[in-house]
């Protein structure tokens, strides 16, 4: 039989750094969803209301569904913060693109986890694994299978590795052993809602994507609008700075993984040399990427904006047509 212990070492063993199971059943914490789109708050992501029914409860994607594992992996590397680094040039970039595409390296062990456990399992069961592209509410299942809780800034947060986390999940129709849930260890704490420079988490656990530089520099399509441009700062593509003020990313362990290390194109890039690389150049740093969900149209739109918050006595190159009125 296939145990829930083997499973975990397994996982381990395949480079994921933790892994929990949940009970497949619908929390009530998986109801807000809808009233989150109600809101508006989903912007132009039309997707999510297109699935909204399926996100709604594991078992609208797996009908037989009875326990969902949750992988976890660690992606913080040995660089500073952004809100460590005072260089006005400097061009910021989200943690978790700064490597190769997190969707086929955790893909590929996600694959090779299932494919484990089907050698394993004396009969044949259904499933289906989805690493931050299927309709799963996977934050609410990770808590619930024990992986971390729900932070005010949206993030699961691990006791132990912080929120730098990749979450993946397999849904199946196995009846394992699940784990206790995750209780809340954010206490009175605010410091991620202080700090979010847009007031994108218009409360506790609650955001506004509309309004956050992430939405804004990834999911955006199209030139900014309003104060938008302005709104994003140095942030060329995501942003971390709600995670990087959490206490539980005082001391996060780092990662060694070659998968997650900083690809030179990005590595502590400033945003005048990001502005006078070719199109080709771009193409070929985006190749394997996560930050081909922009594309090199919304990378320049990003440059573009970031580079109006470069202040006198930087030299703007000469060689982009960039418009900095």
């Amino acid at each position: 039989m296939l145990t829930s212990s083997e499973l975990k070492l397994k996982a381990r063993e395949l480079g994921f750094d933790a892994c929990g199971i949940a009970p497949a059943g619908g929390f009530p914490e998986l109801k807000f969803f809808r009233e989150w789109l109600d809101r508006g708050y989903a912007g132009e992501m039309a997707y999510l209301h297109r699935s909204a029914d399926r996100r709604a409860d594991v078992r609208q994607v797996v009908p037989s569904a009875r326990t969902v594992i949750v992988t976890a992996t660690n992606y913080n590397t040995d660089r500073p913060y952004s809100t460590e680094i005072t260089d006005p040039g400097c061009a910021h970039i989200a943690r978790y693109a700064w490597g190769d595409d997190y969707h086929d390296v955790i893909g590929e062990r996600l694959d090779a986890l299932l494919t484990w456990m089907r050698d394993r399992s004396p009969g044949p069961f259904d499933a289906r694994a989805y690493v931050d592209t299927g309709p799963v509410q996977e934050r609410v299942y990770a808590q619930y299978a024990g992986v971390g809780w729900i932070g005010k800034n949206t993030c699961v947060i691990h006791p132990e590795m912080g929120s730098w986390i990749f979450l993946a999940e397999i849904i199946c129709s196995l009846p394992l052993d699940v784990d206790a849930p995750s209780s809340d260890q954010c206490g009175t704490c605010t410091l991620c809602l202080d700090a979010c420079p847009t007031g994108a988490l218009v409360a506790p656990g609650v955001l506004d994507s509309t309004k956050c530089i992430s939405y804004l520099t990834i999911e955006h399509r199209g030139e900014f609008a309003g104060s938008s441009g302005m709104a994003i700062g140095s942030h060329v593509y995501g942003c971390d700075i709600c995670q990087e003020v959490c206490p539980w990313n005082a001391i996060p362990p780092r990662s060694d993984d070659p998968a997650w290390q900083p690809r030179a194109a990005w590595d502590r890039v400033d945003l005048l040399s990001l502005a006078e690389r070719s199109d080709a150049e771009l193409v070929d740093a985006l190749h394997g990427s996560a930050m081909r969900r922009a594309k090199v149209q919304g990378l320049r739109r990003n440059i573009a904006a970031a580079l109006g918050h470069v202040p006198r006595g930087y030299r703007i190159p000469e060689s982009t047509d960039l418009d900095l009125a």
